[in-house]
């Protein structure tokens, strides 16, 4: 016993590491590389409590115990630094991550945005990476401007996120690009759920993997709820995906479906359904076949088939210079639209491509 009170006033007095004698618990509340990973090693529940990163660090929580928990409080922020990031890593199985009431992940992206996004300008980094995430849970998170990509999802299996507040808002205005809510790439049974995003791209977009639903969530300010751009990756393959009761309102497209020109891979099984649409500003419905370095080319290819899609109880306005539908694609079919009310939009476009009996039109 004397031995453990020796021990236990060392830590206290020389780490930023402060353990809870009766669990397996430990506070982080100066940032240590360091503290963050032997706290990894020694404790199933971990709060981190108002810190700052240093610059051109990632907040690593890739090393946590199966069935851990780690809760933020206060607010947590990263020093400047030009780079690819992330800000913050994850990776477990069966691990909880949460935020205590009032908390805030602030990723100061005004700092970094100059309207390029990833494609130049200043070197951006990823905010969240969700890396090899299995059975495992992320709520009640409260992010504010990110520098790009947020939630960036690979390789996870069985994932719920929930209960997301992220808030971009202030990039409408200060040059914020790329900032998508959630990527989805090469992962299974993926549940994104009760969220509300306001940023300056995709609010979803699904480039690889199965299983996915994606349903009351609120998204403002970016270019809609995306199933892509599919093609050009290790993995082009997206199938068995829902998108349900959810709303985009102040963007430049609705409900999407892109894959790349020239690709091979497959869109298939896909719903959205019980879908609001509020001022949207270039198309209300968009599928397209055409897209090469993210960029239509205005010639579809059928590589990417997009089959077995389910479109139903989509309405809401598009602005007057947009338009309400545009399909531009190859070798689609198993289409079933139905109960579509779009309207407002009076561009003039040709669609393509679109199969028989389809019950969509521009």
């Amino acid at each position: 016993m004397v031995l453990r009170l020796i021990l236990l006033t060392v830590i206290l007095t020389s780490s930023t590491i402060i353990p809870d004698v009766n669990a397996a618990s430990c506070t982080i509340t100066k940032y240590s590389a360091a503290d963050i990973k032997n706290a990894q090693n020694d404790c199933t529940e971990i709060t981190i409590n108002g810190i700052e990163v240093a610059a051109g660090e990632t907040l690593d929580l890739t090393n946590l115990k199966q069935g851990a928990k780690v809760v933020f409080q206060g607010t947590i922020t990263w020093a400047y630094k030009e780079w690819e990031g992330p800000l913050l890593s994850v990776a477990g199985t069966n691990v909880q991550i949460s935020g205590a009431s009032g908390h805030l992940l602030d990723g100061k992206g005004n700092l970094w945005w100059d309207g390029n996004g990833s494609n130049g300008g200043k070197k951006k980094p990823q905010f969240f990476r969700a890396a090899k995430l299995i059975n495992s849970d992320i709520y009640n998170i409260n992010i504010k401007n990110s520098p790009v990509h947020t939630f960036s999802i690979s390789n996870c299996e069985g994932l719920v996120i929930q209960n997301i507040n992220l808030d971009t808002s202030a990039g409408d205005s200060d040059g914020g690009h790329n900032t998508d809510a959630f990527d989805v790439g090469n992962s299974n049974n993926i549940t994104i759920k009760h969220s509300t995003v306001y940023n300056q791209d995709d609010c979803l977009a699904v480039n690889s993997g199965t299983n996915i639903e994606f349903y009351d969530n609120y998204c403002s300010g970016g270019h809609g709820i995306s199933i892509g751009s599919v093609g050009g990756r290790d993995n082009n393959v997206v199938k068995s995906v829902k998108i349900y009761d959810s709303q985009i309102v102040n963007s430049d497209n609705g409900v999407r479906i892109k894959t790349v020109y020239g690709a091979t891979g497959s869109v298939s099984d896909i719903t959205y359904q019980d879908i609001t649409l509020s001022g949207i500003h270039k198309y209300g419905i968009v599928i397209e076949g055409d897209y090469e370095n993210g960029s239509p080319t205005g010639t579809p290819t059928g590589g990417v088939p997009i089959t077995d899609l389910t479109v139903k109880n989509v309405h809401g306005s598009v602005d007057s210079s947009g338009a309400n539908v545009y399909i531009l694609v190859e070798n689609a079919s198993g289409w079933h639209f139905s109960d579509i009310s779009v309207t407002g939009g009076s561009k003039s476009v040709k669609c393509t491509g679109i199969p028989a009996n389809a019950g969509i039109s521009c």
